[in-house]
């Protein structure tokens, strides 16, 4: 599966500004939804894509297993050790007030740092391939989350984060 992603999804690495900065992210994405769903994150707005075969087969068996709709999906690809994601909660006002994100990983096992907002306690996840992680109910309310460098990793890793976009915004079509 995770060779089928690399080599067929439409990979783009839009800008986005952060803290008064604007840049391009760290990392390549492909952002897949149903028809008229858009998403966006610091001031920048991802390209949709129509559903794959493969993936839109993955989310109905996650929609059955978990009993909860999803309707998008954000999917990362980390090059190597050096493609990264900062700080921060997924507290998008259209993913409603206790979004469920399912992450699924694949290739290069990555850390994911899970920090609690009230104390800055860190937690290191190890993500391997293949591995599910669902955080739901005040997840996104009570923790931040990260994926940090790790220069020494030479391996590529692809997450799928599927999402249920609660506030469906309307695509202008000219």
């Amino acid at each position: 599966m995770f060779y089928y992603l690399q080599r067929n999804l439409n990979w783009q690495q839009p800008d986005v500004t952060v803290y008064g900065k604007t840049g391009p992210i760290p990392r390549l994405q492909c952002f897949i939804s149903d028809l008229n769903i858009e998403y966006g994150y610091s001031h920048s707005k991802q390209i949709v894509e129509p559903w794959d075969d493969v993936l839109l087969a993955m989310r109905k068996r996650l929609e059955r297993h978990l009993n909860k709709p999803l309707n998008s999906l954000l999917v990362n690809y980390y090059r190597d050790g050096n493609d990264t994601m900062g700080w921060h909660s997924d507290d998008e006002i259209e993913l409603g007030p206790e979004p469920t994100i399912v992450c699924i990983s694949l290739g290069a096992e990555r850390v994911l740092k899970l920090k609690q907002k009230a104390t800055n306690k860190v937690t290191d996840l190890k993500l391997q391939s293949g591995s599910c992680l669902v955080m739901s109910g005040h997840s996104q309310r009570d923790y931040q989350h990260a994926i940090p460098k790790q220069t020494t990793l030479a391996h590529p890793r692809i997450s799928l984060t599927y999402r249920f976009i609660e506030h469906i915004k309307q695509k202008q079509f000219s």
